[in-house]
C-alpha cells in the first residue's frame, strides 16, 4: 500500500468530474488500498478518488471511533434520501477549513464493494453526511462550493497564502 497525495483546493482538477469505473479488477482494489491508507493517515473519515488525482468513481469511508470499519463504494448512487440535517463539515482538501453544510439525514445508496459485488446501503447521519461529501467529489464539486461566494473567495485566498507559504 502507498499514502496518496492530496490535492489541495483550489486546485481546479477538484473540479473535473470522475468516471464509472468498467470493471473492478487488482487496479482498482490496489486504488482502493492506497485510498484507504491515505484517509486513515490524513485523518480523515473519507476520501473520494478525484481527491488523490484519479479520475475514478471509488470512494473510502470510516465514521468508526476505532477506525475499523471501511466502506468501499465504487460507482455509488444514491437511489433515496430523506429529511434534512445541517453539520459541520472539513474536507481533507481543504485543511483546517470547516463550515455549516445542510444534507440528507437519510439516504440508501447503491454501489459495488471492493470485489466488484453490487450491495445496496442504508446510512443516517455522519455516515449519510460523508457518503454525500465523497460523492459530491465525485460530481467535480467541493463541500466550500455550498458556501456563498465571499466565503469560498476568503477560503481561496487562505488557501492559496498556506500553498506559497510551503512552496
Amino acid at each position: 500500500m502507498a499514502t496518496l497525495d492530496i490535492l489541495t483546493y483550489p486546485d481546479p482538477r477538484l473540479h473535473l468530474v470522475a468516471s464509472a469505473v468498467d470493471e473492478v479488477d487488482s487496479l482498482v482494489r490496489q486504488l482502493v488500498d492506497d485510498m484507504a491508507e491515505t484517509m486513515y493517515r490524513a485523518p480523515g473519515v473519507g476520501l473520494a478518488a478525484p481527491q488523490v488525482n484519479t479520475l475514478k468513481r471509488v470512494i473510502v469511508v470510516d465514521t468508526s471511533e476505532e477506525r475499523n470499519d471501511l466502506r468501499v463504494l465504487i460507482n455509488p448512487e444514491l437511489v433515496d434520501q430523506d429529511g434534512k440535517q445541517k453539520t459541520e463539515e472539513g474536507c481533507l482538501s481543504v485543511p483546517g477549513i470547516y463550515d455549516v453544510v445542510e444534507r440528507y439525514q437519510r439516504i440508501q445508496v447503491r454501489a459495488l464493494d471492493r470485489d466488484g459485488e453490487p450491495f445496496v446501503l442504508e446510512a443516517e447521519d455522519l455516515l449519510s453526511v460523508c457518503i454525500q461529501h465523497e460523492i459530491d467529489h465525485l460530481d467535480g464539486k467541493v463541500f466550500v462550493d455550498y458556501l456563498s461566494r465571499l466565503k469560498r473567495e476568503r477560503i481561496r485566498k487562505k488557501m492559496l497564502k498556506q500553498l506559497q507559504h510551503v512552496s
